[in-house]
This record gives structure tokens, C-alpha cells and sequence, in this order.
């Protein structure tokens, strides 16, 4: 298990920034609580949530004209939980849920070797998802909100503590800075609601992004199985052509696993073609990469209809949540004040941040109002449409 236990502790080199910044959070948030515990107190979490949500869900329904889920609950993770909530985020096909589940416990865990073992155990899958397990677990310090099959996660690790730790650092006099800081906590608590209510409304969204972000996982547990199987000279040979970096004869899985990750098509294909491989319809590869791996040019065709889907779907979810917060918050002073203490901006600028999706939102609303949110649930814009509204304005109108 030499090699697996290695690459068990690289998994953990990638993450060891993020995991230092957990570590200095705790020891921040345990010295700002025993410093401004006597003279200030900020209101638990679920306290501040669980009585925004009734008035909140009305807001959102009121906007969208479209219903929130009445079973709706909020829930309040710590770190670990929250870790393997984040396995539940990468959307497996049945056969590979099991060891999704299993990977994220142990990464929550940090334990190497569970993790040494499930990679020996399916190293196909393994490639797949240890890249969910760094780029989710490498952002939970920054996420504040999940929603998945009507529970809204709150990130009660961040949540709970930066209050204690902005108003710390900001020093004495507690008493006098802490009315503008928690009212920033309780901007930043209704803005993670707010945008949480309006994903749970996007249901039909939201299983077009799942669908096809578990093909695209499916068609990557195919390439990782293509690459496994091939033999020491075509690796060497394709390593060498690709120009790898060059891995011992005695690490034979790593050669094939930096294989995998530079021909993984998320790589490859969007370093050969670049961001428009969003709205590309014709894919290409270098013959001598094909006569190594004749299989791959038709993996990379039948990949490139879910991943545009999934980007697709998810940047209209994204979007929408941004145009809609900015238009329900933007006179709550609570969330002026989020911005400021928290994010160290103010509501101007906020509004002038660009993302796609929040931009194909508000030009679709300027032409057909409250019908907005509806037909963009029912009826998902594609990337080309995304870039260009009008063309999804045409397509509602025939």
C-alpha cells in the first residue's frame, strides 16, 4: 500500500492550507469568545435563522412566483459533519455514492489510511473523486450555505465564529463596535437564507444540474478506468509526448493518475479550446494522443453535452440567487452593514460585480418580469443563450 499511503498524504499536502486556516479559525474564535464574552453577546445561529425562514420563505415566493418546499428545515453542520455533507454535493450514480460517502468521512476524519484503502480498493473512482474532496473541502471556509433535498446547511464553523473574531480584532471599546458588527452577522445570516430559500425553489434546475453533472462524473469514471488499463510502454510513451512530469518506474499508479488528470477532459479540452469549449459543438485531438487511446476522442464528444448542461443550469442557479438578494437586500441595512464589516465593500460595488448568469438574469426580467424566474426553472437556458439572452428570449416567444 506504499504508493496509495503516499498519495493519501499529497491529498492532504493540497489541503493543508485550508486545513492550517481551520486550525487558526478555532484558536481565534476560542480567544475573541474568553476576550468580549463578559462585555458583549451575540445571538446563537439557529436562533437568528429559524426566525428569518417563515418571513424570508414568504419574500421568496412573493419574488419568484414560484413555491419554496413546505417541508423545508434548517440545519446547523460543525466541520466534520459539514465535510461529509459536502460528499453528498458530488453527484454519484449509485454504484459510486457508497464510496463518495466513504472518501468524504475520511477526509473529514483525516484519516490516511481508510483513505490509502479506498483507493486501492477503486482507483478508477478514486481519481474522480479526490478532486470533489480538495475543491469543496478547500472552500468551506468561504461557503457559508448549502441547500440539498430540502434542508438548508447554514455553516455554523464560520457563522458562529467570525462575529467574535471580526469584532476581536477590531478591539476595545466591545461595547461600542459590536451593534455595527452584529448587524452585519445578522446581514450575512439573512443573505446565506435568502440565497439558500431561492435555490430550494429551482427544483426543475436543480435536477437538470444533478442529471448532468453525474454523466459527466460517469464519463470521467470511464476515461479513469481507459488509463488504468493501459499498459507501462503506452504510459511512458504518452507521458513523454505530453511532456509529464517524470515519475519512477517503481510509482506506477502516480504515472497513470497524472496521466488521468491532464487527459481528463475538464483539463485538456479547456486548455486546447479554451472557456468557449462552453458553446464549442466540434471536438479534435492531437492523432497521436488518439492512436495511444482510440476510445478517447468519443469520450470527449459525449462529455461535452453534460458538462455544458451542468455549467449551463448552475450558472443560471448561481445567477439568479445573486440578481435576486440584490434586489431583496439592497435596502436592508443589516446586509449594508455584512458588506462593510464582513466583506470589507459596500452595496455599490456589490452591484456592479459581473457574473453571467446574474446578467442573463436581468435582461431577461427587463422584458418579461415576475414570468422570469418561472420560465428560467422550466425552461433552462443553454451556454449559447446564456452568452447571448436573446436568443433565449427568441426561443420562449415560438
Amino acid at each position: 500500500m506504499g504508493e496509495f499511503q503516499e498519495f493519501a498524504e499529497a491529498l492532504f499536502g493540497q489541503l493543508s492550507v485550508e486545513l492550517n486556516e481551520e486550525k487558526e479559525i478555532i484558536e481565534l474564535a476560542v480567544r475573541a469568545k474568553e476576550d468580549i464574552n463578559n462585555k458583549v453577546q451575540f445571538k446563537e445561529l439557529d436562533e437568528i435563522a429559524n426566525s428569518l425562514l417563515p418571513d424570508f420563505k414568504n419574500k421568496v415566493e412573493l419574488f419568484l412566483g414560484v413555491n419554496v418546499p413546505d417541508n423545508i428545515v434548517l440545519k446547523f453542520p460543525e466541520l466534520g459533519e459539514l465535510k461529509r455533507i459536502k460528499g453528498d454535493k458530488v453527484f454519484a450514480d449509485k454504484e459510486s455514492k457508497e464510496f463518495v460517502t466513504e472518501l468524504f468521512n475520511a477526509v473529514a476524519k483525516e484519516d490516511l489510511k481508510k483513505i490509502a484503502e479506498l483507493m486501492q480498493q477503486d482507483t478508477a473512482k478514486y481519481l474522480v473523486y479526490s478532486t470533489y474532496a480538495i475543491q469543496y473541502i478547500s472552500k468551506i471556509t468561504t461557503t457559508y450555505g448549502d441547500y440539498l433535498d430540502s434542508v438548508i446547511y447554514l455553516n455554523k464553523f464560520i457563522l458562529s465564529r467570525y462575529p467574535q473574531i471580526i469584532l476581536h480584532k477590531q478591539g476595545e471599546p466591545y461595547e461600542a463596535r459590536f451593534e455595527n458588527v452584529n448587524s452585519g452577522y445578522l446581514g450575512a445570516v439573512k443573505m446565506t437564507v435568502l440565497e439558500e430559500l431561492i435555490h430550494s425553489a429551482q427544483g426543475n434546475l436543480q435536477q437538470v444540474n444533478k442529471n448532468a453533472a453525474m454523466e459527466v462524473n460517469k464519463i470521467n469514471e470511464e476515461l479513469a478506468k481507459i488509463i488504468l488499463s493501459l499498459d507501462t510502454e503506452t504510459v511512458n510513451k504518452l507521458s513523454e509526448y505530453c511532456q509529464l512530469q517524470a515519475v519512477p518506474d517503481d510509482f506506477p499508479f502516480a504515472k497513470k493518475a497524472n496521466l488521468f488528470f491532464f487527459l481528463n477532459p475538464d483539463h485538456f479540452l479547456i486548455e486546447q479550446i479554451g472557456p468557449d469549449v462552453m458553446t464549442f459543438t466540434h471536438v479534435e485531438i492531437d492523432p497521436k494522443i488518439g492512436e495511444s487511446i482510440p476510445e478517447l476522442l468519443e469520450i470527449y464528444k459525449k462529455w461535452l453535452v453534460p458538462i455544458q448542461q451542468h455549467h449551463a443550469a448552475f450558472t443560471t442557479m448561481e445567477g439568479m440567487a445573486a440578481f435576486v438578494i440584490e434586489k431583496i437586500l439592497k435596502d436592508d441595512q443589516d446586509f449594508q452593514n455584512y458588506l462593510t464589516t464582513f466583506m470589507g465593500t459596500d452595496f455599490s460595488s456589490y452591484q456592479v460585480r459581473k457574473s453571467m448568469g446574474k446578467d442573463f438574469t436581468k435582461t431577461v426580467y427587463e422584458k418579461l418580469g415576475k414570468e422570469t424566474f418561472k420560465k428560467m426553472i422550466q425552461i433552462p437556458p443553454n451556454t449559447r443563450e446564456l452568452k447571448d439572452p436573446s436568443l433565449y428570449l427568441k426561443k420562449l416567444s415560438l
